[in-house]
């Protein structure tokens, strides 16, 4: 490695180092409680049920699946009820 290649390398690694604190700061917000219950977001929801974004709008659409909006406008689901909505579709 030269002094040349050191900013290129200085980039990709703080990259790096902002992702992992994006996703440190994720699952921080994921340990919010309600109700003593553990928050769930729309992107938590897509990984766990293995289906896309349009197809959870569609859970809460038919209402299917309870959720919860706060004052910025996002979307969150009690870990709880989402475990009761995946019994009753057999995922669990």
């Amino acid at each position: 490695m030269t002094n040349k290649d050191l900013p290129e390398w200085m980039k990709i690694i703080i990259e790096r180092f902002d992702k992992i604190d994006k996703t440190l700061e994720r699952m921080n917000r994921v340990k919010k409680c309600f109700d003593g219950d553990i928050l769930l977001d729309n992107h938590d929801m897509c990984q766990l049920l293995g289906v896309t974004k349009r197809t959870v709008a569609r859970y809460r659409q038919k209402k299917l699946l309870p959720y919860y909006t706060y004052d910025n406008g996002r979307v969150y689901y009690k870990a709880s009820e989402v475990e009761q909505f995946m019994i009753k579709k057999g995922k669990l």
